[in-house]
């Protein structure tokens, strides 16, 4: 059996006041495509080119129940899962 890499990631703004929560299988492609503003008129919208967290999984259904349980939470919750990463709230695909 192949290991398949899934990733759930957080994308933000430069002031950090808005969050996307995200699932794929390619993360670098994937913030290419919403910094390019493709894929979801969301981050197009609000402009979230900003990679501030990410967890890797083994695989797609695992990571798609994540993506689930994490947009049910609440702002304050996810800033401090993503603090405890990222404390700096700093672009991690160091492209910022």
């Amino acid at each position: 059996m192949k290991l398949c890499n899934a990733f759930v990631y957080i994308m933000s703004n430069k002031s950090r006041s808005t969050f996307y929560i995200g699932v794929t299988n390619d993360l670098q492609r994937r913030i290419i495509e919403h910094r390019n503003g493709e894929g979801s008129e969301f981050t197009k919208k609000y402009k979230l080119h900003s990679l501030i967290y990410f967890e890797r999984m083994s695989d797609i259904v695992t990571a798609i129940k994540r993506e689930k349980q994490l947009k049910r939470w609440h702002r304050e919750w996810k800033l401090n899962l993503i603090k405890e990463q990222n404390p700096e709230l700093k672009d991690l695909s160091g492209d910022e």
